[in-house]
């Protein structure tokens, strides 16, 4: 079992000569920063933290930050002109399980602590086969541990705040170590405190480890309910079925969840450049009931509660005219929607990030005239932005 790397270590090193975000980040554009600093333990990473405190609201409001934090670079797109000061390459892993005195450690679910640098789909693995329940849904997802609680990370069914219990952070306002626990996380729909204090990419808190507590019964444990309609189906489970029947075998979870991403693209594949993207770049949309009403019939809807409804990105992309491949006449075929799903947005080879804003533009505003909606960027996007509707 791996321990997790927390000790300190001597002083960091910059690296020789400049780096280009387009190597490290999953769409595969971006232009060079200015330092480049890979933390391998925690201690590393927090002398560097320490030397970065928060900037001003101003600065921030500005969008300008010394410093940069990288995980995986699966949520992220930089500017063709890079980033001017530091990255901090989070590279320090392990998993580990832990003990926090309750009762629950013994009776069916078990507590673990993953370091930030953590690759996510290693640690999705790591618990199938350990037989510990609550990640399996959550397979195929890119990027590193340590970048899940921020947007809160969810797909098909599962996020990320149904199994978090808490997390270590720098606090770089106060200069410190904290730690918060779910409530204090406040989690949303892909949003988070973590997230809700970033600002043009400049974080508030940097995320060191987090700590899981997830479902034991042995080698007989089931996955948590399959709450998705798709992957139940997929797996010979009526969506029907009242929750806690809806479970399956966690290696049969996992399989099911990496072939139903994969044919849409969303599981890195150097050959593919369909995977070359942020994965999702828009958020669905959450709506008044009464907004959703005007929409097509056939518009699909997930009631959030009594006046909010959550529509589906994807769809409403389609229908405001933008199909599979959508934004290759913009770009010389540089960019496009991929040709798999229309919710990614995708490097075709030669891409900049600008070309990839530009589909991301045309989109919203193709959506926006069709059905009177803003779509919001998923990622974190440093130096640049996508150009609001009207403004083309």
């Amino acid at each position: 079992m791996n321990s997790l790397q927390t000790s300190s270590a001597p002083s960091v090193a910059v690296s020789d000569g400049p780096r280009h975000l387009a190597e490290h980040t999953t769409a595969r554009v971006g232009g060079p920063a200015g330092d480049w600093i890979v933390a391998e333990t925690e201690g590393q990473a927090l002398e560097v933290l320490a030397a970065h405190p928060l900037p001003d609201d101003e600065t921030r409001a500005a969008g300008e930050d010394s410093l940069l934090v990288l995980g995986g670079g699966s949520n992220l797109l930089v500017a063709d002109a890079g980033f001017g000061g530091t990255v901090l390459q989070l590279a320090f892993e392990g998993i580990a399980e832990e003990t926090d005195g309750t009762s629950s450690d013994d009776a069916g679910s078990r507590l673990v602590r993953i370091a930030a640098g953590h690759r996510w789909d290693d640690v999705v693995a790591w618990t199938v086969r350990h037989r510990l329940a609550g990640l399996e849904a959550l397979s195929g997802i890119p990027g590193a541990a340590g970048a899940t609680p921020v947007q809160n990370v969810g797909a098909y069914g599962a996020e990320i705040a149904q199994t978090l219990v808490d997390l270590r952070a720098w606090d770089r306002e106060a200069g410190e170590l904290v730690t918060l626990d779910a409530e204090a996380l406040a989690f949303g729909y892909r949003e988070s405190v973590l997230k809700r204090t970033t600002l043009h990419g400049s974080p508030r808190y940097v995320v060191l480890s987090l700590r899981l507590r997830l479902a034991h019964d042995g080698e007989d444990t089931l996955s948590a309910p399959i709450r998705y309609a798709e992957l139940a189906r997929t797996l010979g489970l009526d969506p029907a079925l009242e929750e806690e029947r809806r479970r399956a075998p966690l290696d049969q979870v996992r399989e099911q969840v990496l072939a139903l991403r994969a044919g849409k693209g969303m599981v890195l594949d150097a050959d593919d450049h369909d995977t070359w993207s942020t994965g999702s770049f828009f958020t669905n949309p959450i709506v008044p009931a009464d907004m959703a009403a005007g929409l097509p019939e056939e518009a699909p809807r997930f009631p959030l509660d009594d006046w909010r409804v959550k529509l589906s990105a994807a769809w409403l992309i389609d229908h405001a005219g933008c199909g599979r491949g959508f934004g290759a006449e913009l770009t010389d075929g540089r960019a496009s929607l991929s040709t798999k799903h229309t919710l990614a947005i995708t490097n075709r080879g030669p891409a900049g990030t600008g070309d990839l804003l530009a589909v991301a533009g045309a989109v919203r505003e193709k959506v926006h005239a069709r059905f009177g909606l803003d779509l919001h960027p998923e990622p974190v996007i440093i130096g640049a932005e996508v150009a609001a509707p009207g403004s083309r």
